[in-house]
């Protein structure tokens, strides 16, 4: 029997889960819990085989309670379960050890197929995420901005002038432009809107 822990803040999510996992004669939900710190908490308690993580909830991230969970017990597995399928959650729950990303539009059967599979150690992944994963393998890295350069660049975003930029931390006019041109010259970009697109698509804010 595959003893499964649900991480969802939507109550109605996680009785539909409950559900669709319990119907299964080699699969049973062992606990429920509505965020990523009380996850951690009932993972550690209960110890299941799978746990089923939400990205997105209040009161814990489920990303960062996935790596919580992994790396404190090495028999638990962590598959997320979300709606989200940016390239940003995608390669933070990989990075944290997830051994699988599926979107909650899975059917019954995709869902306990795929529960089935972590539990056997193998990586599940949505088609839509797989593509994703290899699109980023592919591509070049993204350009690496100092802290200060993301920064000034989130100002710019924000729709402050460098005058302004230069008051609200403290720099002059002429060091904010001096950061802005080293940001143009990492992300290719020759102007402020450029700038904030390409930083935006590449995640960096």
């Amino acid at each position: 029997m595959i003893r499964i822990l649900l991480v969802d803040d939507h109550p109605v999510v996680r009785m539909g889960l409950r559900g669709m996992l319990d119907a299964e004669p080699d699969l049973t939900v062992i606990g429920e819990a509505s965020s990523g710190t009380e996850g951690v908490a009932l993972a550690l308690a209960e110890r299941p085989d799978i746990v089923l993580m939400d990205l997105r909830m209040p009161g814990g991230d489920g990303v960062d309670a996935t790596a919580q969970i992994l790396s404190s017990s090495s028999g638990i597995r962590v598959m997320v379960l979300t709606t989200y399928e940016s390239d940003r959650d995608i390669l933070r729950a990989i990075e944290a050890g997830a051994s699988g990303y599926l979107l909650k539009d899975a059917s019954p059967t995709e869902l306990a197929d795929a529960v089935r599979a972590a539990a056997r150690g193998e990586t599940v992944l949505a088609p839509s995420v797989a593509s994703t994963l290899v699109r980023q393998v592919r591509s070049p890295a993204p350009p690496a901005l100092s802290a200060r350069e993301t920064e000034v660049l989130r100002l710019v975003a924000a729709g402050l002038t460098n005058a302004e930029i230069g008051k609200q931390l403290f720099i002059s006019e002429a060091t904010v432009k001096t950061h802005l041109l080293r940001t143009f010259n990492k992300l290719d970009v020759a102007d402020r809107t450029a700038a904030v697109t390409t930083a935006m698509r590449h995640g960096l804010l």
